[in-house]
């Protein structure tokens, strides 16, 4: 049985994954490594934790020693590393963490991976020749687009927060252990994510939380800031293909071909919230209030995902209309 080092499987994306995962392939064992700090829940894997090809474990990813004893003891053959500080926010009030965490822990996952699988450079252990490692990072390692253009894997990388800066740093450590070691790596870059599970703290979820509590629904400047939005699924769907059938040192973007001003996201689930559970007088979208925008708040991001559709024939299933009503339902019955 093959054994899957998945980082950060109590978090959103991560926990939406495993489930996705163990759903599909019974011949993975899946050792789920996660600090649980605030963005993680193990609620998020309830229905999955008795499984014989489950474990997890409580820790941290800088830990090396522990890193190296899991690849010792649960013989360990490939890594897809979701593990990251991720709220923009929360980077620039505290960038330290983002960096120890996005920047040191992929480090410590590399190089503990690297002297498991390899003799030296180039030089792949007997029985590892399919090991794997694969890196889960973010569009906004690309910067900031204006109204027009894509971002490809060709574009350049401009990185304009502590949290970008430190995903960007972490790739280039992942491309550099493929260029100088020879390891099977390969990374993806993902839109915004939306679907079960997601923090509170993020955008789509406080705008339901908010609408339901009465409060105030905050939105940053005008509102006029661009985003793709890819459902969660979706992106389970892309790491799975990317996992299994890609080259070996390439990249891949994944976007939900979904683009949306935050203004017009926050319209769209009020209007939603009419219909499923109407406000005791007047609309939810009476309640958006317009904020102090975000230091240095990147203007708008798009993908260009024509790659992954050429090479692996994946695209988005799922349309934005379809997935933020499957999304406000779910939160409708986690927020009461």
């Amino acid at each position: 049985m093959k054994t899957l080092l998945i980082t950060g499987g109590a978090g959103f994306i991560g926990s939406n994954f495993i489930i996705y995962l163990m759903d599909r392939y019974e011949d993975y064992r899946i050792v789920n490594l996660d600090l649980l700090t605030y963005a993680a829940d193990l609620d998020n894997l309830k229905g999955i934790e008795g499984r014989d090809n489950y474990v997890f474990v409580q820790g941290d990813i800088c830990d090396a020693e522990l890193v190296s004893r899991l690849f010792r003891d649960y013989d360990v053959s490939a890594v897809i590393h979701f593990a990251a500080e991720s709220h923009v926010d929360n980077s620039i009030v505290n960038p330290g963490v983002f960096i120890r965490t996005n920047v040191l822990g992929t480090y410590v996952l590399l190089d503990a991976a690297y002297r498991y699988w390899m003799d030296g450079p180039f030089r792949i252990k007997k029985g590892f020749e399919n090991a794997r490692f694969h890196h889960i990072s973010t569009d906004e390692v690309y910067g900031s687009l204006t109204d027009d253009g894509y971002f490809t894997e060709d574009s350049p990388y401009a990185p304009n927060s502590p949290y970008s800066a430190s995903k960007a740093s972490s790739d280039m450590l992942v491309r550099s252990y493929h260029h100088t070691y020879g390891m099977n790596t390969v990374i993806t870059n993902c839109s915004n994510n939306y679907g079960p599970r997601q923090h509170k703290e993020k955008l789509i979820p406080t705008i339901i939380r908010s609408a339901l509590e009465d409060r105030p629904i905050p939105i940053y400047g005008q509102g006029l800031n661009v985003r793709d939005w890819l459902y969660v699924e979706d992106h389970c769907r892309a790491i799975d293909v990317v996992f299994h059938n890609a080259d070996s040192g390439q990249t891949y973007n994944i976007g939900g071909e979904s683009e949306k001003r935050n203004i017009d996201v926050a319209k769209i689930i009020c209007h939603i919230l009419d219909e499923m559970r109407p406000r005791s007088s007047g609309s939810y979208e009476e309640l958006i209030t317009f904020v102090e925008d975000r230091p240095g708040h990147d203007w708008r991001y798009a993908m260009d995902i024509s790659k992954i559709k050429r090479d692996l024939g994946w695209e988005p299933q799922i349309a934005f209309e379809d997935g933020i009503r499957m999304t406000v339902e779910y939160y409708l019955e986690r927020f009461g």
